[in-house]
């Protein structure tokens, strides 16, 4: 079951927008978020924390806007679902 859900984030008093994708997979989940053309899957871990996940070429095009927003969503994801 797919599920679409909103995430703001606040960077430096400018507001981003992004849908996160929810799947779930038997007894877990992930979000799926496209964070500037780059899709970046965040999972819970083994303490319920969410962690991003990207593939190599992601990893190669990331800046530090990127990074700052990637940390953010992930945090956002963490408050709302933890």
């Amino acid at each position: 079951m797919d599920e679409s859900i909103p995430i703001s984030v606040f960077i430096d008093e400018c507001e981003y927008e992004f849908q996160a994708r929810l799947v779930t997979m038997g007894y877990t989940h992930k979000f799926y978020v496209v964070i500037n053309g780059m899709e970046i899957i965040y999972e819970p871990d083994e303490e319920r924390n969410y962690r991003a996940i990207f593939t190599e070429v992601t990893h190669g095009a990331i800046n530090g806007r990127d990074t700052e927003l990637i940390k953010a969503v992930g945090n956002k994801i963490q408050s709302l679902f933890a």
